[in-house]
């Protein structure tokens, strides 16, 4: 798998500046900060990860066993609103394992400083390695059921999510990237991906912009892969985000799209 470039990504993903529609104070519409689910189980667990060891958060169903998601985080770290959604996805039947890319560390969203210089430090080859390292952790899992596995991703986690669907094709067979993907240099050889891409974009995004979104899809499908990456009318970055950290979140959209991310997954992974 070839590294990602994270100060590109840095560019690409947050800019040099917060956005003008980052909000501290702006209320949490309909509650949707706080978990709304209940997974039969969480917990931390360690894998291995190319000669190391790296961990991350994990989700497991009532039933015990589904099919695995790796849900990769955004530049914050795995903090409450990532876990969330691995919850929301336990809740609906899937395995689910957030890999910490910051090995432990976590920024609050009101410290977008931190967030941004933990994501340039970030070792690009270290989280290459912890999230192939993932999957084959869930693969092996006695509560992962199939043998192959989804990605979801968030902003610089649907940008990773490419990439490990196009370094891991024998493994990664359903992706769902949010508002974040590989451009130019960044973008990795993309002949060994072999995953549907069902990806969700904003309409407002000065960090992976629509017209680039749709390039990228008329490129993918034109080398004869199964991508669509739909733009959402009004919605800005990070509009899924249970923080609403960016003062962006559509709880609207979000009820019109987790649905059909559901039934996607379970088509593709069983």
């Amino acid at each position: 798998m070839r590294p990602p470039d994270i100060h590109a990504t840095w560019q690409l993903c947050h800019g040099s500046e917060p956005p003008e529609t980052f909000r501290r104070d702006r209320p949490h519409a309909m509650g949707r900060a706080t978990c709304l689910v209940s997974p039969a189980m969480t917990e931390m667990v360690e894998f291995a990860s190319n000669g190391s060891t790296a961990r991350g958060y994990l989700a497991r169903p009532a039933s015990g066993s589904g099919p695995g998601v790796l849900v990769v985080q955004e530049w914050w770290g795995v903090e409450d609103a990532l876990k969330e959604m691995a919850d929301r996805l336990a809740a609906e039947g899937f395995t689910a394992l957030c890999p910490d890319l910051y090995h432990g560390e976590v920024a609050q969203h009101t410290e977008m400083d931190k967030a941004a210089q933990l994501m340039t430090e970030m070792p690009p080859d270290r989280a290459a390695r912890d999230m192939s390292g993932a999957i084959d952790f869930l693969l092996a899992d006695a509560g992962t059921t199939g043998d192959a596995v989804g990605v979801v991703g968030f902003c610089m986690g649907g940008m990773l999510a490419f990439l490990v669907a196009a370094a891991r094709g024998d493994a990664v067979k359903a992706v769902v990237p949010f508002y974040g993907f590989p451009s130019g240099d960044n973008e990795p050889d993309w002949g060994p991906m072999t995953a549907v891409v069902r990806g969700h974009m904003a309409e407002h995004d000065d960090f992976f912009g629509p017209d680039a979104a749709r390039a990228l899809e008329a490129k993918l499908q034109g080398l004869g892969k199964d991508v669509t990456l739909t733009v959402h009318a009004g919605t800005g970055h990070a509009f899924m985000a249970p923080h609403n950290a960016l003062g962006t979140r559509d709880d609207a959209k979000y009820a019109e799209i987790w649905p059909g991310v559901l039934t996607f997954l379970h088509e593709q992974l069983g």
